[in-house]
Parts: structure tokens; C-alpha cells; sequence
């Protein structure tokens, strides 16, 4: 597995395994699976509603000696409810819990968007409505500065519970801004990327500052078609220059864009529910593609974004809610 020097010395897999949308039921036996073909990233988020069932799948894998802990690499990111600083230990120790660790290799802040508080002993994961059961369910904004929230985060690092802190869906205005204070940097910027939203001008000035990014979403709309949230016809698999170049290199298309985004210098996450496919997601370190291939995948690019919380914010959960504008 290939991958990436963090500021911190530590190193990232290329590749990881991203859990958001995997059903629960399936989840331990798919983590099982992927473990055992070589994944040793694991992307995860308290809203994914599915750690404890990952957690069960990673004690499984330890427990039969596929890997140590210290070969694996999990990810989860502080959710919109939890920005509090006091809410931010409790977050992450819920994290822990659930994951059956004793520590993170890296927690992300997941969306620049403060809600208010929902206890976790009331409901959790507390997802965006704050009272789904009201008249007129909505999120509830509760603003909280990134400052305050960074600097719990730095806590967790001291306190030894996670190893490095990140950012996920932030601008570069934000980061900017993050910093001018930050006593502990940013290790990783998770964004969505893909052909379609290339992010180019972002993530150059995400490594100018030394910090690595992680592409979500790198297949583009795949995982949006079934929630609504793009076309079947918006996949990018079908452009023309990625399949003339998966004939060339008697690759998928998918392994096609996924080698563009790690041979462009991003670790990416993609998700998928089905073993095979996790199989051919990994497989992309015995190709490489030609800087004329690169290019015309590149020119792909028309800025278009799947996960806009300025658009499911306010057709999913009433509430207007732009953060890239």
C-alpha cells in the first residue's frame, strides 16, 4: 500500500475503505473482507451510524492476527452537534467506544456547520434535525468559533486519545484563518473530488501548507444517485477518455479515475458494499497513466458538487445552510 508523510511523521494509506452509506448489517463482514485484501485505512464518522459495527469488524480482524493495530488506520470526524468544547472529548471517547480503540489515527471537525447540542444519551448519532419529531423539523444553528473547536481537538491529541487532527469540507479561507492559531496544524483536509470537481486551485494550497488531502466521493456521483442527490447520468465512468483508457490499460473505469486521484497526489476513500468491488478499488498500483491521459481526465472538471450542504440542507432538513459560497 502506498502512502502519505503527514507533518506529524506519520503516514497515510492511499487508499482507504469509506464507510458513510454502508448498511449496518453488512458493514463488520465487508470491514472483515477489506482488511484481509489489504486495506489498512479505514474512513469513519459518528454520522455514519455504523462504528460499532466497523469496531466489530476490526476486533475480529486483530483478534485473528490479519494485522496489529498499529498497521491499521481509522479515521472519524467530530460531528455538527459536538463543536462545544465540552462536548468534544465526549465525542470522540464515544468514537472510541463504539470502535473498540484506544486511540484514533485521525479525527476530523466533518463540516464547518455548529448545530445545537443533542445529549448522545438522548439520541445518537443526533443527525442534523435537532427534534425530528417536531411540526416542522429543522437544524438547529447553535454558532460556535472553529477556534474553540480546534483547540479541543488539539486536547485530544495531548491526552494521547488521537494521533492527528483534521479538517474535512473546509475552504481555504477557513484554513487560512484556522492557522493563524492553530498550536497543533492540520494533518489532512478531507474534500470531495472527483473528475467532475477537480479542486485543483484547494488542494495546491492544501500541500503549500503541508497538509495532505483526502478526496471523498472520487467516483463522482456514484454514491448520490440512490439518496437523490445526482442523475444516473451524471456518472463520469462513462466519459469517453476514461473508457478508451481503461481498453488501454485492461483496467475498469472506476480503477481508471481512482488512479488519477492518487497519482495526482490525493489518499481517496471510496466506498462500496460489494466484496469484488472492493477488491478492483485497491488494486491500482501496477498501472499508471500517461501525463496526456491525466490531462484529458483533468479537463473533465465543470465545479460540479454532489454534497453541498447549500442544497440538501434546505431541501432535506428545511434549513437554508451554504458553507462553500
Amino acid at each position: 500500500m502506498n502512502t502519505i508523510q503527514l507533518h506529524t511523521g506519520d503516514r497515510l494509506p492511499t487508499v482507504g475503505y469509506g464507510l458513510w452509506k454502508v448498511e449496518p448489517e453488512t458493514v463488520e463482514k465487508l470491514v472483515e473482507h477489506a482488511l484481509r485484501g489489504g486495506y489498512r485505512h479505514l474512513d469513519c464518522a459518528c454520522d455514519y451510524g455504523n462504528e460499532t459495527d466497523v469496531g466489530r469488524g476490526i476486533a475480529r480482524v486483530l483478534q485473528q492476527n490479519v494485522c496489529t493495530r498499529e498497521e491499521l488506520w481509522v479515521t472519524s470526524k467530530l460531528f455538527n452537534t459536538y463543536h462545544r468544547a465540552e462536548h468534544v472529548r465526549p465525542a470522540v471517547e464515544k468514537s472510541l467506544k463504539d470502535l473498540q480503540l484506544d486511540y484514533l489515527d485521525l479525527y476530523l471537525i466533518h463540516f464547518p456547520i455548529s448545530l445545537k447540542y443533542v445529549p448522545i444519551e438522548h439520541r445518537y448519532p443526533p443527525g442534523w434535525l435537532y427534534d425530528p419529531d417536531a411540526e416542522s423539523p429543522r437544524m438547529e444553528l447553535s454558532p460556535v468559533p472553529i477556534q474553540e473547536t480546534w483547540q479541543a481537538m488539539e486536547e485530544l491529541v495531548e491526552a494521547g486519545l488521537v494521533k492527528n487532527i483534521g479538517i474535512s469540507n473546509f475552504g481555504t479561507s477557513l484554513i487560512r484563518d484556522l492557522l493563524s492559531y492553530a498550536k497543533i496544524r492540520p494533518s489532512v483536509l478531507q474534500i470531495e473530488s472527483h473528475p467532475y470537481l477537480t479542486q485543483e486551485k484547494l488542494i495546491r494550497y492544501a500541500k503549500q501548507e503541508n497538509i495532505a488531502v483526502t478526496a471523498y466521493s472520487p467516483l463522482g456521483s456514484l454514491s448520490y444517485v440512490s439518496i437523490g442527490m445526482a442523475e444516473r447520468g451524471d456518472t463520469v465512468l462513462e466519459q469517453p477518455v476514461v473508457q478508451v483508457a481503461a481498453r488501454h490499460h485492461g483496467k475498469t473505469p472506476a480503477q481508471v479515475i481512482l488512479r488519477w486521484a492518487v497519482q495526482r497526489g490525493t489518499a481517496i476513500v471510496p466506498k462500496s458494499s460489494h466484496p469484488q468491488r472492493l477488491d478492483e478499488n485497491i488494486a491500482l498500483f501496477d498501472f499508471e497513466l500517461s501525463e496526456t491521459e491525466m490531462r484529458s481526465i483533468t479537463a473533465l472538471n465543470r465545479n460540479q458538487r454532489y454534497n453541498d450542504p447549500g442544497v440538501f440542507a434546505e431541501e432535506v432538513f428545511n434549513t437554508f445552510c451554504p458553507i462553500y459560497e
